[in-house]
């Protein structure tokens, strides 16, 4: 059975570095709500942090890569990719063992999922949605 966290309102980098360590010890993680997980910091200045990485990704031909997501479950799993080595054999397996969501789907409506406490948002003042972010780069209302 697989591990279902809900991503709401956990910090990104402290829930992916808590996910990496589960699927490359060999589970399988499910991630909902994508969209709602949070990243600490100025508005202003993730905007133009990720919108760079994404013109970066986009400034030569399209068919090349770098290629970088603009979506938030794209967004979080390439996150947890970077924590992992995924170039090797078991990273690709472990690569693999990672689902995420946009929302929930139906067949985890009644699953009850799992929070992370290590990783919930404290009381920040400056922080962002994952979604807010995603439309900022043009992704499609979440």
């Amino acid at each position: 059975m697989a591990i279902v966290i809900n991503a709401e309102g956990l910090i990104l980098g402290r829930l992916c570095t808590h996910v990496a360590k589960k699927i490359r010890n060999g589970d399988e993680v499910v991630i909902l709500n994508a969209e709602k997980a949070v990243i600490s910091g100025r508005r202003e200045q993730l905007q133009q942090f990720y919108l760079h990485r994404r013109h970066r990704a986009s400034s030569q031909s399209k068919a090349k890569g770098p290629k970088y997501p603009r979506t938030p479950d794209r967004i979080l799993k390439r996150t947890v990719r970077g924590m992992i080595e995924y170039r090797k054999p078991w990273g690709k397996a472990a690569y693999r063992r990672l689902k995420v969501y946009i929302g929930v789907p139906k067949e985890f409506k009644d699953v009850k999922a799992e929070t992370i406490e290590t990783a919930k948002k404290p009381h920040l003042d400056k922080y962002v949605l994952l979604g807010e972010i995603t439309n900022y780069l043009g992704a499609k209302e979440v």
